[in-house]
């Protein structure tokens, strides 16, 4: 039962990731970096300490008493994360929804997997796992072919791109739907934003502490003693901290851009529907959010940190390309566009089941603790 409500709670936030982006196109008369603060606004600054606030008693005494050098990783990843995230917005403006979401979280989840293993390999850490590791046993052999199968489908993917692209030079495909499609520079975005994404799990990773304090205050509240039992929102204090740092990267970022393209006007521009853009922006920013509140959800659930991740991109791959369908992306386009599509987010979608059953092989062959075997006893 725990399996299947970890799984419900990624589907959820995988949902809301894979469809964040939907009310942003409702809004009008606004330039992109007018509508993307807004609505983060909501996603970095409004909604996260709310959701804190909600589920974790004490939340920003918990932040207090962190170690500042904890702080400091973990907001250093926040940054490096938001530059992904800034960049994430501009993959799915000019690849579309569809496309720029999958070739993005392929990406991630490949760097994600990898950048880690590569880290512990140099500096040993008591319960990672190196490179070294994966490479010398046969779950992690089955992690790195998995990794290898999602280049592949990135690649494939990749060549779906040029395929529409040359649809549209030649007209045959929808170019209203596709107005702002641009290959070349939303390619090179998306492979910034895939790389710089998987810094959100390592932020995670950096400020586990945090985490750790609001789990332990749960259990010794509620007399849990089982190992294995964790706090459903234990995330949420974490999250603080890591989004401080993606909202100032894409705030300095959006500001210069308002500067620049003398947008400022657009937030009291009374020739624009003023509401409806605040709300649907802040709509698409409290969406966006509510994927990590279900994230953190299901790994409390399912109890593997690397399994969720790869759980949660599988998710979100396939709700963004059901939008990327319903939104008329690839409306005209060539029979073999679509269907290298199709054959692209078919092979990532392989990869992340064979990665998560690596690691659900690991599980199985990782021996349990003394204790987690008195707690199942």
């Amino acid at each position: 039962m725990e399996v299947i409500f970890g799984v419900f709670f990624h589907f959820v936030g995988g949902f809301a990731s894979g469809s964040f982006y939907i009310p942003y196109k409702k809004v009008k008369g606004w330039a992109w970096e007018s509508f993307w603060i807004v609505g983060g606004l909501f996603s970095w600054l409004i909604v996260p300490p709310l959701a804190a606030w909600l589920t974790i008693p004490g939340f920003f005494d918990i932040i207090k008493a962190t170690d500042g050098d904890i702080l400091l990783w973990t907001y250093f990843f926040g940054l490096l994360w938001g530059i992904g995230g800034l960049t994430y917005g501009l993959g799915v403006r000019y690849l579309g929804v569809s496309l720029g979401s999958t070739i993005i979280l392929g990406l991630c989840s490949v760097f994600g997997a990898l950048v880690p293993a590569v880290y512990y390999n140099f500096v040993p850490t008591k319960g990672k796992d190196s490179i070294t590791t994966l490479a010398t046993t046969h779950w992690g052999q089955l992690v790195l072919i998995g990794i290898v199968i999602c280049v592949i489908g990135i690649i494939i993917c990749g060549r779906a791109g040029t395929l529409k692209e040359r649809d549209l030079k030649a007209g045959t495909a929808d170019v209203e739907d596709n107005k702002d499609y641009k290959f070349g520079l939303g390619i090179v975005v998306a492979i910034i934003s895939g790389v710089l994404s998987a810094c959100f799990a390592f932020g995670i990773d950096a400020g586990s502490h945090m985490a750790t304090v609001a789990d332990d205050a749960w259990r010794a509240a509620n007399n849990i003693v089982d190992p294995t039992r964790h706090f459903l929102y234990k995330n949420n204090v974490t999250y603080i901290v890591i989004l401080w740092g993606g909202l100032t990267t894409n705030f300095i970022w959006c500001m210069i851009l308002n500067a620049r393209n003398k947008t400022f006007g657009n937030y009291t521009d009374k020739k624009t529907p003023l509401f409806k853009n605040y709300l649907f922006s802040a709509i698409a920013g409290t969406t966006w959010f509510l994927q990590f509140f279900f994230y953190g959800m299901g790994e409390s659930k399912l109890g593997n940190g690397a399994s969720s991740w790869i759980l949660h991109m599988a998710f979100i791959i396939l709700i963004a390309n059901m939008w990327g369908l319903v939104l008329k992306e690839w409306k005209g386009v060539s029979k073999k566009a679509l269907t290298t599509l199709i054959i692209g987010i078919t092979t990532i979608l392989l990869s992340v089941i064979l990665v998560g059953y690596g690691n659900n092989v690991k599980d199985k062959e990782t021996p349990k603790t003394t204790a987690q075997i008195q707690a199942n006893k």
